[in-house]
């Protein structure tokens, strides 16, 4: 069996440079040289030894990946790019759903050093990362996904995010635009970084245009679990059915995340509202969902492969140079993408209910 020098030798290259191509690390490298290499390990059948490489190293190539539930469709589908970013360099993902539960994030991070992982992708958007510092002073590198590290010097080695509250503000001036007053909001518990930005995003949008948030069209679902990731569509449909019961409802809602949004508009269909002509409602997230749902859901859009493709990139850099690297911390701008799931309000919307329960 050809080992790494039979194959360097072969291609008339050093055996690092052989070991730079294994790693992906050739976007310097001259094309005749990329191609002998290429051609060498090919007719040599040249596989590398794993287990050798994780000896040498310390660490395997591996990344973590610990995501609040993959039953929301977003992280599912950050979880795909993810996973088919790293095979493009060599590494594989190990897939984890924590219920933004810190205790059990710290507890798979620890398993996963125990593995010799050393790097890996966080998507929960928590306040604080100080749970994870320990783990972070052994050598676990901690990348953040879909959240501003603002704060977490020491803990967080790079970080991928949008303006979470510059998106939640392009939501509610589109529908002030339209003429809307009042506009709720619905969430699960708010106690993340993320969700706690598209609030207050939405709450300064509307103080600009002079109008308040009233506390009762803040609906923050008081009876999920956790953070209700996996109940995103039943808490949205609850949340719209309290709130369109109110003596002075609301004539739109913005909602914290597109299942919360899918939710809503099954919630006013429960009650006779439809939408957009007696309710508007604005997603975010953009999930493969909204385009094709009936109304096609207006929505806040997260450039989800961009940002995927950027965080691999960097964790891996991270990861290869054992240093910093230029640019850990970028952020995307987000993008509304109107469609027919909001209008210009009725005149009225109290009209006789089809049904309340």
């Amino acid at each position: 069996m050809a080992g790494i020098k039979d194959v360097a030798k072969k291609a008339g290259v050093s055996v690092s440079t052989i070991s730079n191509v294994i790693n992906g690390r050739h976007a310097k490298m001259g094309a005749e040289t990329l191609r002998r290499v290429q051609e060498a390990i090919s007719e040599l059948q040249y596989t590398p030894n794993a287990v050798a490489r994780q000896l040498r190293s310390g660490q395997t190539r591996t990344l973590g990946l610990v995501v609040p539930s993959v039953a929301n469709p977003f992280w599912g589908n950050v979880s795909q790019l993810i996973e088919k970013e790293a095979l493009k360099r060599g590494y594989q993902v190990l897939i984890c759903n924590a219920e933004r539960d810190p205790e059990l994030e710290a507890n798979y991070l620890s398993s996963l050093y125990g593995s010799s992982i050393r790097g890996v992708i966080l998507g929960s958007s928590p306040v604080s990362f100080d749970y994870l510092r320990e783990l972070a002073e052994k050598g676990m590198q901690v990348a953040a996904f879909d959240r501003k590290t603002r704060g977490a010097q020491g803990v967080v080695s790079c970080s991928v995010s949008i303006d979470q509250a510059l998106g939640a503000r392009l939501a509610t001036r589109h529908l002030i635009g339209l003429g809307h007053k009042r506009i709720a909001f619905i969430s699960g518990p708010i106690g993340t970084s993320n969700r706690t930005a598209r609030l207050n995003g939405m709450r300064s949008e509307l103080e600009k245009a002079g109008l308040t948030l009233d506390s009762d069209l803040v609906w923050l679902g008081p009876n999920a679990t956790g953070f209700g990731d996996s109940q995103s569509a039943d808490l949205g449909r609850t949340g719209i059915r309290e709130l369109l019961t109110l003596d002075d409802p609301p004539t739109a809602v913005f909602t914290v995340n597109d299942m919360y949004a899918i939710g809503a508009c099954a919630g006013a269909r429960d009650l006779g509202y439809r939408v957009p002509e007696d309710l508007s409602v604005v997603g975010f997230d953009d999930i493969f969902m909204a385009e094709v749902m009936q109304p096609p859901l207006t929505t806040v859009r997260q450039p989800v492969e961009q940002m995927s493709k950027l965080m691999v990139a960097k964790l891996i850099d991270t990861l290869e140079t054992k240093g910093e690297i230029d640019d850990p911390h970028v952020e995307l701008p987000p993008e509304l993408i109107v469609r027919a799931s909001t209008a210009a309000p009725r005149t009225s919307v109290k009209f006789q209910l089809r049904s309340t329960t």
